[in-house]
C-alpha cells in the first residue's frame, strides 16, 4: 500500500499541489467487483481545500486516473456500520449515499480516523460519525493542539535513532572492559543487567532519600497542570474565535472566485459584442449606396462597388456557434439578404438594359460605312462595362441565376449586332474580290455565284496559255469539257492572272487581320467582365452553412487543388461557349468567303492555305484553346481539302490528256503546267509555315507527270517514244534544276537519267538507217564469234568472207554516207520540237554515236581480217566534216 500511495502522489496529487493523507482500497457494494481507491487529500496553498478523491486504475494501461472528486465540506455522514464487529462495509453521505467494502476492516478504520481529523482541523464542521467506536475517536484526539492531524503521517519520525558520539564512546569503553563480549555474549549480557541492577537500587534509594524534593516536585506538577488547563481555556476561546474569522475569510475566497469569474465572463461577452458589431455593422452610406446608388457614373459605380464589398464582408464572417441564434445577428443577416437582393435587381435591370440597347444600336454597322472593308471597334463599349467587372464578380459570388441571366441577355443581343456587322464585312469582301461595285451587287450575285466558276478542278493547266493547247489537242469524248476549259484559261489569262490573285490574297489577308483583333477583343472582355480569367477573384465566395448529410455526416468536398483545377476548366469552357454563340456567324461566313475565292480559281487555294496557316500559327501562340484558334483551324481544315483537292483536279486532268495523231507531241501541256505552278507556288509559300503540305503536292504532282508522260509516250504514233520521253524529261529536268526544290531532289535526278537514256536510245535507233548493210553485216560478224569461230577465221565464213565486206563497204562512198546523214539530219529535224531546242544536242549525240561505231568496225576488221588491207571508204576527218556541214547548212 505504501508504493500505491507514493505512485498516487508523484502522479496524480503533487501536480495539482494537494497531499494524499489517507487512503483505502475499496470496491462498491453489492456490485461486480472494481476495485478502486478512496483518497483523503488537502491542497498545499491558503486557504486549505480538503478533499475526497475517487482513483480508478485506467483500461488502457498501468496507471491511475481521478474519476470522482467530492469537497470534505460536502460530507454530512459516516456509517461504518457496525462499532464492535469487524466489518469493512462503510458508507459516505455527500449529496447521495455512496456505499463501499474496504478491502480490510484496519484500511477502513484507518480512513474513517482519517476523515475525522481533518473534520476537526480545518473544517470544525459538525458531520455524524455512526456506528463508529468512540475508542477510534479518542485514539485519534492530538496529545496537544500544537501537534499536526494528518493521520501521524506527515510529522512521524523513524523509530531508528543514530548513536551519539558520547554513546559509542561508552560502549567501546565497557567492551574493554569486557573482552569477552564478543566471544560470550551471555556472559556479557548477564554482567550488565547485574549493573543494571545495581544502577536501579541506586536509583530507587536515591528517590527515596528525595521524596521531599519530590513531593515539591508534584506540588509544581499540579500548579503547572493548572496553568495549563487555563492556557487551553483561553486558546480554546481563541480558537473559536478564529473559526469563525476563518469561515469568514473562505466565504469571502469563495466570493472573490465568483466575482473574477463573473468578470471574466462579461469580458468574453465584451469580446464577442465588440465581434459583432465590428464585422456586421454596415454603414449607412454604404446602405443608401446599395438601395439608391447611381450606376451610370463613375463615381456612384466605385461607391456602390465598395458597399457590396463591404456587405459581402458582413455576409461572409465567421460566426461562433450560437450566434445565429441571437435576435440582432438574424435582424443584420435579414437586412443583408434584402440589400443583397435589391441591389442584385438593380444591377441587373441596369445592365440588361444597356446590353439591349448596345444589340439594336445600328450606328455601328457596315452598312453605315463606305465600302472599306473594315469592322467596327467595340473598345468603347468594353471599356465602359468593363467599370462594372467587380460588381460583375460580386454578382457571380452571390446571386449566381442572375449572373447567367446577364451572360445570356449579352450573348443574344450582341449576337445580333455582330451577325449584321460581319455579314456586311463578308459582303463587302466577296464584291471585292468580284471586282463589282455595291450597286452591282445583284448582278454580283448571279453572275459570279451562280455562274460557270463553278468548276473546282484544278487550274493548273486551265490557267495557262498551256491550257489552249491542252484544249485543242483534246478528244472528242472530251471536247465540251476542254472547250470550257479553253473558255476559262482565256478567263485565267485576261481577268485571273497574278495581278488578280494578288488583289484576291490581300483581300483574305485584310479579311482575317480584322477578324483577329475583334474575337481577341471580345475574348478579353468577356473574360475579364464576366471574371472567367485564371486569376484570384476579387471578392471571396459567399460563405454557406455546412449542412449536414441525412446520416450526420457533413458532406464530402473536393480538395482545394482539385476544386480550383474544376473552376478553371469551368471558366475556360465558358468562355469558349460564349465565343461560339457571340461569333457563331465567322465560320459558315470564312467557309462561304473561301468557297467563292476556289470557284473564282482554284489557284487561290494556296493563297488561302498560306494566310490562314499563319493566322492559326499566331493564334496558337497566344492561346491554344482561344475561339480564334480553334475556329481558324476549322477553317484551315476546309482550305487544306480545297488545297488537296485542287492537287487532285490537276493529276486528272493529267490523266485525261489525249493527243492528236496527226502532229507531233513535244512538250506535253501539263509538264509545262507543272513548272508554272510550281513558280507560283513557291512564290506563294516562301517562309510559309505550312511547307509540308506543298512538299507532299509536289510529290504528287510529279509522280503524276512522270507516269502521264510516259503513258503519252506509249500513245504516240506521229512522234517516236524515245523523243517524247527525251524532250518531256529534259524539260522537267531543266524545270527542277530551276527551282531547286529540296524534296524533289530524288525526281530531279530521276528526270535526268530518264533523259539521258532516251537519248542515248533515240541516237541509236536513228543511227542504223544511214549504214543499215553495213551495221547488218558487222552484226553477223560479231554473232559467229559469239557462236565459238575464231575471230581470224571469220573470213573463211561464205557470207562474211573478205570479198563480201569489200562489196558491202563499196556501197558506202563517203558521198552516199553524207547524203544518207543529211536525210537522218531532216527526219531528227521533224521528230524534235522547237520549244526545247534539243537538235544539237541529239546531233552531237549522234556524231559521238557514229565515231564510236565507225572505231569499232574499223576494230573488228582488223580482228577478223588481218592483213587484208581493207579500210573503209572514209575517215574519220571526212566524218566530222559531213556533220559539221549538215549543221551549218541547216
Amino acid at each position: 500500500m505504501t508504493a500505491i500511495k507514493h505512485a498516487l502522489q508523484r502522479d496524480i496529487f503533487t501536480p495539482n499541489d494537494e497531499r494524499l493523507l489517507g487512503i483505502v482500497n475499496v470496491c462498491k457494494a453489492g456490485k461486480k467487483k472494481k476495485n478502486c481507491f478512496l483518497c483523503a487529500t488537502v491542497t498545499t496553498e491558503r486557504p486549505v481545500q480538503v478533499k475526497v478523491v475517487k482513483v480508478k486504475k485506467s483500461d488502457k494501461g498501468d496507471f491511475y486516473k481521478r474519476q470522482l472528486t467530492w469537497e470534505l465540506r460536502d460530507l454530512t455522514e459516516v456509517d461504518a456500520k457496525d462499532a464492535s464487529k469487524e466489518n469493512p462495509e462503510f458508507d459516505l453521505h455527500f449529496e447521495k449515499v455512496y456505499r463501499w467494502v474496504a478491502s480490510s476492516t484496519a484500511e477502513k478504520n484507518s480512513f474513517i480516523s482519517c476523515i475525522w481529523k481533518l473534520n476537526q482541523r480545518y473544517l470544525r464542521k459538525k458531520v455524524e460519525f455512526v456506528n463508529v467506536s468512540s475508542q477510534l475517536l479518542e485514539e485519534s484526539v492530538p496529545s496537544g493542539e500544537s501537534q499536526s492531524v494528518a493521520g501521524g503521517d506527515e510529522d512521524a519520525l523513524d523509530d531508528y535513532q543514530e548513536l551519539s558520539a558520547r554513546e559509542e564512546q561508552d560502549i567501546e569503553g565497557m567492551m574493554e572492559v569486557c573482552e569477552y563480549a564478543i566471544s560470550n555474549a551471555e556472559a556479557f549480557a548477564e554482567q550488565l543487567s547485574r549493573e543494571l541492577q545495581v544502577l536501579d537500587g541506586a536509583n530507587i534509594q536515591s528517590i527515596m532519600a528525595s521524596e521531599k524534593q519530590v513531593n515539591i516536585l508534584m506540588q509544581l506538577l499540579d500548579e503547572a497542570l493548572g496553568e495549563v488547563d487555563t492556557i487551553e481555556g483561553k486558546l480554546s476561546s481563541y480558537e473559536e474565535m478564529l473559526q469563525s474569522v476563518k469561515d469568514q475569510m473562505d466565504q469571502i475566497s469563495q466570493s472573490n472566485r465568483l466575482i473574477q469569474i463573473s468578470n471574466t465572463n462579461n469580458g468574453k461577452l465584451l469580446d464577442e459584442i465588440q465581434f459583432l458589431v465590428h464585422n456586421m455593422d454596415l454603414s449607412k452610406g454604404h446602405i443608401r449606396a446599395l438601395q439608391d446608388g447611381d450606376l451610370t457614373t463613375p463615381k456612384g459605380i466605385e461607391a456602390c462597388i465598395n458597399a457590396a464589398e463591404a456587405l459581402l464582408q458582413c455576409m461572409n464572417v465567421a460566426l461562433l456557434p450560437g450566434h445565429d441564434k441571437l435576435m440582432a445577428v438574424k435582424q443584420q443577416q435579414h437586412l443583408f439578404t434584402d440589400l443583397r437582393d435589391t441591389f442584385a435587381r438593380r444591377l441587373t435591370n441596369h445592365l440588361n438594359n444597356v446590353f439591349v440597347h448596345q444589340g439594336h444600336d445600328q450606328s455601328s454597322t457596315l452598312s453605315q460605312h463606305t465600302m472599306e472593308l473594315t469592322l467596327p471597334k467595340h473598345s468603347p463599349l468594353h471599356r465602359d462595362l468593363l467599370r462594372y467587372a467587380k460588381l460583375m464578380e460580386w454578382l457571380k459570388v452571390t446571386h449566381r441565376e442572375k449572373y447567367e441571366g446577364l451572360s445570356r441577355t449579352y450573348v443574344d443581343y450582341m449576337s445580333r449586332l455582330y451577325e449584321r456587322e460581319i455579314k456586311d464585312f463578308f459582303e463587302i469582301a466577296k464584291i471585292k474580290m468580284a471586282g463589282t461595285s455595291k450597286e452591282a451587287k445583284g448582278k454580283f450575285d448571279t453572275s459570279i455565284l451562280k455562274s460557270g466558276l463553278h468548276s473546282s478542278s484544278g487550274k493548273l493547266t486551265g490557267s495557262t496559255s498551256s491550257l489552249n493547247k491542252l484544249s485543242v489537242q483534246g478528244s472528242n469524248s472530251r471536247r465540251s469539257q476542254s472547250s470550257s476549259l479553253l473558255d476559262m484559261g482565256n478567263m485565267s489569262a485576261s481577268d485571273l492572272d497574278v495581278a488578280d490573285r494578288t488583289k484576291f490574297d490581300k483581300i483574305f489577308e485584310q479579311v482575317l487581320s480584322e477578324l483577329e483583333p475583334l474575337c481577341l477583343a471580345e475574348q478579353d472582355f468577356i473574360s475579364k467582365f464576366f471574371k472567367l480569367q485564371q486569376h484570384p477573384t476579387f471578392f471571396p465566395p459567399l460563405a454557406q452553412p455546412e449542412a449536414q448529410e441525412s446520416d450526420g455526416n457533413l458532406p464530402s468536398r473536393m480538395p482545394p487543388q482539385a476544386e480550383h483545377r474544376h473552376s478553371l476548366s469551368s471558366d475556360k469552357d465558358m468562355v469558349r461557349l460564349m465565343m461560339n454563340k457571340v461569333f457563331q456567324s465567322i465560320e459558315p461566313e470564312l467557309n462561304s468567303l473561301i468557297a467563292l475565292g476556289d470557284k473564282m480559281d482554284s489557284f487561290h487555294s494556296l493563297y488561302m492555305l498560306v494566310k490562314m496557316s499563319h493566322h492559326v500559327w499566331t493564334a496558337e501562340n497566344v492561346d491554344p484553346a482561344s475561339f480564334l484558334s480553334t475556329t481558324l483551324g476549322n477553317v484551315l481544315v476546309t482550305v487544306k481539302r480545297n488545297f488537296d483537292k485542287c492537287i487532285s483536279g490537276q493529276i486528272r486532268l493529267m490523266e485525261e490528256v489525249k493527243i492528236s495523231k496527226k502532229s507531233k507531241v513535244g512538250i506535253l501541256p501539263f509538264v509545262t503546267g507543272f513548272e508554272e505552278f510550281a513558280e507560283l507556288a513557291e512564290t506563294i509559300f516562301r517562309n510559309a509555315e505550312r511547307r509540308g503540305d506543298l512538299d507532299k503536292a509536289y510529290v504528287k504532282l510529279i509522280r503524276a507527270v512522270f507516269m502521264n508522260v510516259e503513258k503519252v509516250a506509249n500513245e504516240s504514233q506521229k512522234t517516236p517514244r524515245d523523243v517524247v520521253m527525251m524532250e518531256n524529261f529534259h524539260h522537267i529536268f531543266s524545270t527542277l534544276s530551276g527551282l531547286k526544290i529540296s524534296c524533289l531532289d530524288a525526281e530531279r535526278r530521276e528526270a535526268k537519267h530518264k533523259y539521258t537514256d532516251h537519248l542515248q536510245s533515240y541516237v541509236i535507233n536513228s543511227l542504223g538507217q544511214p549504214l543499215e548493210k553495213l551495221n547488218h553485216f558487222f552484226e553477223g560478224v560479231e554473232a559467229r564469234v559469239a557462236q565459238g569461230v575464231r575471230e581470224e577465221e571469220v573470213s573463211y565464213q561464205l557470207a562474211f568472207n573478205k570479198q563480201e565486206l569489200r562489196k558491202v563497204i563499196k556501197e558506202y562512198p563517203g558521198k552516199e554516207v553524207k547524203k544518207g546523214l543529211d536525210n537522218l539530219y531532216k527526219k531528227v529535224d521533224k521528230h524534235l520540237c522547237e520549244e526545247e531546242s534539243l537538235l544539237q544536242v541529239v546531233w552531237h549525240s549522234t556524231q559521238d554515236e557514229f565515231i564510236r561505231q565507225y572505231k569499232h568496225f574499223e576494230d573488228l576488221i582488223g580482228r577478223c581480217y588481218p592483213g587484208s588491207g581493207i579500210t573503209m571508204e572514209f575517215t574519220i576527218q571526212d566524218m566530222l566534216e559531213y556533220f559539221s556541214s549538215i549543221a551549218q547548212s541547216h
